[in-house]
């Protein structure tokens, strides 16, 4: 297929794209580079320099594209961002994603993937996470996440779009020279590992009084690229007229400290930590229920050890302790 990865220039824009041209699709990355980075667009991917919010040029895009389907990982995606700028999100995410789906609609694609989130459940009452759990988000990230997917649910349905949202947990690890580089950085694994390179003084534990085994949160980690492979799956499956949605996760949990005791032991390394107040929204244990993607797309994580996911995401650390940015 000739596919289009909106936000290709990002983390899971960049491995996904990958994972699709490994697979023997062509691939075209459309992104504004605001906050991608046109070093992570992989080799032998057409690249079109363009902002959603262009709807104009965006529809030019994809007609003269002949796209089979489109993958839309363009988003801001910073919680606490969305909190204290919500009209960044309102405009970014949801106006973005409207203009994408007039467009998609005008060119007659009928294959879209939409990287959406767990953030649309809040703070869930029973863990694991499936997909008939009550959406409730805490935060107008994942408030505009959930009126994306809303919307494409009604697209699919007075349209035929072929549609699949994925809802996501902890993403992890690397893939080659595709790594997570975020500024500013908010995710706890690369934050642990730039505390191990001497880049930060401090890792903080927000939170050690929560009910679980050891006091501290507890999140699902996915490695990136089988993330990446579960949107080939759904590109592949999608149905016309049909908007499926699944949640993706290994269905198991981490706690903060045994990501940093993992991240010790991948680095070698001790990692200074200081423990901080909880953070307002932040639930206890947030971990997927998988069950209903491995039974409809097939799909079970590849590479679900944690300690994999870090070695990974140290490999590229190591390569580019600055990111893409120059040193």
């Amino acid at each position: 297929m000739k596919l289009l990865v909106t936000g290709g220039a990002g983390y899971v824009g960049s491995v996904s794209a990958r994972v699709l041209m490994a697979a023997g699709h062509e691939v075209t990355v459309l992104d504004n580079l605001g906050r991608g980075h046109r070093e992570a667009i992989p080799a032998g991917a057409e690249f079109v320099e363009c902002d959603l919010l262009d709807a104009q040029a965006l529809t030019t895009a994809l007609s003269a594209g002949a796209f089979d389907g489109v993958l839309h990982c363009a988003a801001f995606a910073l919680v606490g961002e969305s909190v204290t700028s919500p009209e960044l999100y309102w405009r970014n995410n949801i106006t973005g994603s409207l203009n994408l789906l007039d467009a998609i609609r005008a060119a007659g694609i009928k294959r879209l993937v939409f990287s959406s989130t767990c953030a649309v459940y809040g703070e869930p009452e029973v863990v694991p996470i499936a997909e008939d759990c009550p959406t409730r988000p805490v935060n107008p990230y994942g408030e505009s996440k959930l009126a994306v997917d809303q919307m494409i649910t009604a697209e699919a349905a007075a349209h035929g779009l072929g549609a699949v949202s994925l809802r996501y947990f902890n993403v992890a690890g690397a893939s080659g020279p595709c790594g997570e580089d975020h500024e500013p950085e908010t995710h706890l694994i690369p934050n642990v590992l730039r505390t191990a390179q001497g880049l930060l003084d401090q890792v903080s534990i927000f939170g050690t009084d929560y009910p679980t085994p050891d006091g501290t949160a507890v999140r699902d980690y996915i490695h990136v690229e089988d993330l990446a492979a579960a949107h080939l799956l759904a590109l592949e499956k999608a149905e016309p007229g049909t908007h499926r949605i699944y949640n993706l996760g290994n269905g198991n949990g981490f706690s903060v400290r045994e990501v940093i005791e993992a991240a010790k032991r991948v680095t070698g390394l001790e990692i200074p930590v200081v423990e901080a107040p909880r953070r307002a929204g932040d639930p206890p244990m947030l971990v997927a229920a998988s069950d209903l993607v491995r039974a409809e797309l097939g799909w079970s994580p590849a590479r679900p050890e944690l300690e994999g996911m870090i070695s990974d995401a140290w490999q590229f650390a190591q390569q580019r302790p600055r990111g893409y940015s120059p040193a």
